[in-house]
């Protein structure tokens, strides 16, 4: 099965040696996403609620680039550097996605990219 490399500027280019997400068939793995503003590659200014939404804006705007949205991530996973953030994870997912949710794991982590305190991967599967 071919292998497609998806790219957009809307999120932040890749800081390392890997793609914002390959699509392999119907399955699309997007890479992690730290709270990045694309124009900048700086981290988003702000509290926490700011650094966990535009990781989630950066994960939407990548699925996007693939054909499909949010809706269609069958697994996340959330890297925290404070598991205490944990539940305004729960609050702010709320606004970006609908049931059903997609599977998820939470992990705590010693230090992420950056020194973020959140990053996201996702695993989407589309409709072809």
């Amino acid at each position: 099965m071919a292998r497609e490399i998806i790219q957009t500027d809307k999120a932040p280019k890749a800081i390392g040696t890997y793609s914002q997400a390959v699509k392999v068939g119907a399955t699309v793995y997007l890479s992690g996403q730290i709270p990045l503003v694309p124009e900048s590659m700086d981290l988003v200014e702000g509290d926490m609620e700011a650094q966990i939404r535009r990781v989630f804006d950066n994960l939407q705007a990548v699925a996007q680039a693939a054909g499909g949205s949010l809706q269609d991530i069958a697994k996340l996973n959330i890297f925290l550097t404070d598991l205490g953030h944990f539940a305004l994870v729960n609050q702010v997912m709320a606004d970006y996605f609908q049931q059903p949710y997609p599977a998820r794991a939470a992990i705590g982590v010693a230090s992420l990219p950056k020194d973020a305190a959140v990053e996201m991967d996702a695993v989407l599967e589309l409709d072809n």
